[in-house]
């Protein structure tokens, strides 16, 4: 799934997120246990986003760095809420099997129950993205940002649209953002180097 990948970390070494197996999905039962969820459950978590992603700014050693964004993922594959998690790996196990309209309703209605969730937005993004839906890939990246503006794989997404619809000088601020968090990744050095010399070569 190299499209995947890339949304996730735009590195070809490293998997969109792990695929769980998991056991019958009672639909009932998860109702249930979304309506109970910790309004304070996230401090703890959000504080240690805070410390990995100022180490990731920091780091310029490409495998360091790749390790800080691997916690930093983990740390996002945990929405907090057991039935989401399980939603999730559903979806993703799904989408393993190319079951893309089962991916998709598995997310939408991680969504659903939990819209404040970052990574169920990325995920049916990078999904829309994989079946060419572009603009409803593009919305929901839009609302990854707006959760969680140091989403670099959001952002790495955000790069791939609108590269594909060849404009050259968003897709450059796109990649200058996601250095802007995660300056030592090697593939969004090379394209923003790649796009200002072409975009230099234009102006001469």
């Amino acid at each position: 799934m190299p499209a995947m990948r890339f949304f996730a970390l735009t590195s070809a070494a490293l998997p969109l997120a792990l695929i769980f197996l998991t056991s019958s999905f009672p639909a009932a039962a998860a109702k249930k246990d979304v309506i109970v969820e910790q309004a304070d459950a996230h401090n703890a978590p959000k504080q240690h986003l805070d410390q990995l992603f100022s180490q990731l700014k920091r780091e310029r050693d490409p495998e360091k760095a790749s390790g800080i964004a691997n916690e930093i993922r983990m740390e996002w594959n945990d929405s907090g809420s057991a039935t989401v998690n399980l939603l999730m790996q559903w979806a993703d196990k799904a989408i393993e099997e190319k079951r893309n309209p089962a991916a998709l309703d598995f997310l939408d209605e991680a969504i659903a129950l939990k819209p404040d969730y970052a990574e169920s937005w990325n995920r049916r993004a990078t999904l829309n993205f994989v079946m060419g839906n572009y603009r409803k890939s593009m919305s929901d990246i839009e609302r990854v940002l707006d959760l969680e503006p140091r989403h670099f794989g959001a952002l790495s997404g955000m790069a791939a649209i609108l590269s594909n619809s060849g404009n050259d000088q968003l897709t450059l601020k796109a990649w200058e953002r996601f250095l802007d968090i995660y300056p030592a990744e090697r593939t969004a050095q090379e394209q923003a180097n790649t796009l200002a010399e072409k975009l230099a070569g234009n102006r001469t």
